[in-house]
């Protein structure tokens, strides 16, 4: 199973100075990078083989890379044109998506518990799966997540007012495809891409693969298991006060 980790984005709506912009994977929580956070939930879950999917200042990231002196090292993919769009750097990545095995398909801004990671990696290969959180606040930021008869049929923070579901929820931002799927998702990149949709968002395209049907995908429920997306001011705030205390209580039992 290898682990495709994206972290390419500037970050921007954080609101920080210009000067201390930096990859949101090193935000630092309990001593931290949410980067080396990631190495060892992979590594807890036996997840050896990761790739970095980066853009903005990324040698920043190399240099964390080299303090942590991590072995095996993660692979480096450069998306030089990160501004554009999660698409593109989905696509840059397409090498690693499409050379065998499951992958794990990863935000790299999200704080979470273990139980996160360890449902994603549950059971045997192959299998499709995605997380979903029932117990979040509704707006125009969550990814959302719909089902009807525990089939997603949705996948994006704005919804048609018309549309049926039985279950909504919000995605964790963490996604694990068999090798057909991952091979289906990087074609579908690949025709973002050369039909001028590089900057939309890489959910896009995993949307597409849902509806597409082709796939049978399993959908696991994480709602009580805490974590958060970083993007803005005030989840950089939440994620300190709220849910890093969470994670730390858990630690020590």
């Amino acid at each position: 199973m290898r682990a495709i980790i994206l972290a390419a984005g500037r970050g921007l709506r954080l609101l920080l100075p210009e000067d201390k912009q930096l990859p949101k994977c090193l935000l630092r929580f309990d001593g931290m990078s949410l980067l080396e956070r990631h190495l060892h939930m992979l590594r807890g879950a036996g997840v050896e083989e990761v790739v970095l999917a980066l853009g903005f200042r990324h040698e920043l990231i190399e240099a964390e890379l080299d303090r942590l002196a991590w072995q095996p090292r993660p692979e480096i993919v450069l998306n030089r044109r990160f501004e554009l769009g999660s698409v593109l750097t989905l696509h840059a990545v397409a090498d690693a998506m499409t050379r065998g095995g499951d992958i794990l398909l990863m935000d790299a801004d999200v704080l979470y518990d273990e139980r996160i990671m360890d449902t994603l990696v549950a059971g045997r290969s192959p299998v499709n799966r995605l997380l979903i959180d029932c117990d979040f606040e509704d707006g125009e930021e969550p990814v959302k997540i719909c089902l009807r008869d525990g089939v997603p049929i949705e996948l994006r923070k704005q919804l048609s007012a018309d549309i049926e579901y039985d279950t909504i929820g919000e995605s964790v931002g963490f996604f694990r495809f068999t090798q057909a799927a991952a091979r289906r998702l990087a074609a579908l990149v690949a025709g973002y891409v050369a039909s001028g949709r590089a900057q939309m968002p890489h959910e896009e395209a995993v949307r597409e693969l849902l509806l597409e049907r082709t796939q049978l995908v399993e959908v696991a429920d994480v709602t009580g298991a805490p974590w958060i997306e970083i993007d803005y001011a005030e989840d950089l705030l939440r994620a300190t006060k709220e849910v890093l205390p969470q994670l730390q209580v858990l630690a020590l039992r």
